[in-house]
């Protein structure tokens, strides 16, 4: 069961995302309701594809260009942020007043969310040196994640290949 807390933030952005569309003259239907709700209840770092397969799962008739229609409105409003990972798929996830970075794993797709201060600081003082003023940046390393590097080195030692495992990510908060 989620936390009270979690569940009164989703339905605060749910109906931030009902005043703005209604404030840009569109409807509420019941297929934009459930694509948002199952949206919010991801926590992140979906694609449109993935989306629309969950939507699907759960309501008849949910057709993709309904998702993608809904993304692009969640995005427009604020409440959503669209990321390209390097892996030619748009991932999006819900916009979270507290700042993070992210690790993205080139075999599998993993990504983590992180935040370290030393890295804020080290931006900001390079950002100065060249005399500029941040107003935003997006930090995405690319790397091997610690279970792909373990996949890795079995075949080596087996010489065998091991077959790559489910793209999609994990996160952490």
């Amino acid at each position: 069961m989620k936390p009270a807390a979690s569940h009164d933030r989703m339905e605060s952005r749910i109906e931030e995302f009902n005043r703005y569309i209604a404030k840009h003259g569109l409807k509420s239907t019941r297929q934009r309701d459930h694509i948002v709700q199952i949206f919010f209840d991801a926590g992140g770092h979906v694609s449109a594809e993935e989306l629309h397969l969950r939507a699907r799962e759960s309501m008849e008739g949910v057709g993709f260009a309904t998702v993608y229609r809904t993304i692009r409105l969640l995005v427009e409003s604020g409440l959503a942020e669209a990321h390209h990972f390097g892996d030619g798929t748009t991932r999006y996830e819900p916009v979270v007043s507290e700042h993070h970075d992210h690790l993205i794993c080139r075999s599998c797709g993993a990504i983590v969310e992180f935040h370290n201060d030393s890295v804020e600081r080290l931006q900001d003082e390079i950002a100065a040196g060249f005399g500029y003023r941040v107003l935003s940046h997006k930090h995405e390393i690319y790397g091997v994640c610690p279970d792909c590097q373990s996949r890795e080195k079995g075949a080596r030692r087996t010489g065998g290949q091991t077959a790559p495992p489910n793209r999609q990510g994990r996160q952490s908060h």
